[in-house]
């Protein structure tokens, strides 16, 4: 078959349908927009969340022990995959900061030693709420340890606003791009219904359902390339100068994986797929029922 049989007929579809066309390719650009934000965002919101979980602190205090009996309890820490460093904080040590946080009001406090020495566990982003809670279980059955202190709530809160945002971007997400895939169904249909006289002259003269198809696969892949610059430039306006202009601290959000080509090439792939998808689903549903008559 020739090529541009192929390609001349695929503008020729594109251009008889204008309007539902039209219609698809927007629906593919918004879709193929929507993701790439989605994407954009939630690769920064996840980065912001393993940074606060990263700044979450679990406090050991330790009953009067000696230095025997501190050292194995820093050396049972240590082998936690969860704790990344620790950090020993003495008596001394420990009124220091409580006057740094409490001022002058503090000194006659601090005086009196009471302030327990303690180690202080910093942990893995990695590490959630669940394998904190029962590594905090553990480690207050060590002998020579009073108190363990974690702010448990905020992380469990960091994980399920995520965790959230996750499922709708998700949900949303589907049901935009199976609504584009529709309507560049819907756009291809359309064409074949307008050229099923030229359809059954073909068939007529021996022609088959592929060599059929082809411009029509060619029309939904068109779609997807002309979607896919359009989303793309959109995404760049919208990054680079809209909203950086209006909310400069928004300015500052990275690529995900650090490179512009990864979503980029993501999206464009993802405008092709659904181009692809919805003119073979059309194709296969429809030209095999052009019958001869």
């Amino acid at each position: 078959m020739s090529v541009t049989y192929v390609i001349k007929e695929g503008f020729s579809g594109f251009r008889r349908t204008r309007l539902a066309s039209i219609t698809s390719v927007t629906a593919l650009v918004i879709a193929v927009l929507l993701v790439g934000l989605f994407a954009r965002f939630g690769y920064n919101a996840f980065h912001v969340v393993q940074s606060l979980k990263q700044s979450i602190e679990v406090e050991v205090f330790l009953l009067d022990v000696d230095d025997d009996r501190k050292n194995r309890i820093a050396s049972e820490l240590q082998s936690y995959e969860q704790v990344t460093e620790i950090t020993y904080i003495s008596k001394e040590e420990a009124g220091t900061i409580f006057m740094e946080e409490f001022g002058t009001e503090g000194e006659s406090l601090a005086d009196l030693n009471f302030l327990p020495a303690s180690f202080r566990l910093y942990l893995s982003p990695d590490a959630t709420a669940d394998d904190i809670r029962l590594m905090v279980v553990e480690i207050e059955r060590f002998q020579g340890v009073d108190d363990v202190v974690f702010n448990q709530q905020l992380l469990e809160i960091l994980e399920e606003r995520l965790e959230m945002f996750v499922i709708v971007g998700v949900g949303i997400g589907l049901f935009i791009l199976f609504t584009a895939v529709v309507l560049v169904f819907n756009t291809i249909r359309l064409t074949i219904y307008a050229k099923r006289n030229i359809i059954r002259t073909m068939k007529l003269v021996g022609a088959t359902n592929g060599f059929v198809r082809r411009p029509f696969l060619f029309e939904g892949l068109l779609q997807g390339i002309l979607a896919a610059v359009i989303a793309i430039g959109l995404h760049w306006l919208l990054f680079q100068l809209i909203i950086p202009y209006f909310i400069p601290q928004f300015g500052i959000l990275v690529w995900p994986l650090d490179r512009w080509y990864y979503l980029t090439g993501a999206m464009a792939a993802l405008a092709l797929i659904m181009g692809l998808w919805g003119s073979r689903w059309a194709t296969r549903k429809f030209i095999s029922q052009t019958t001869i008559s």
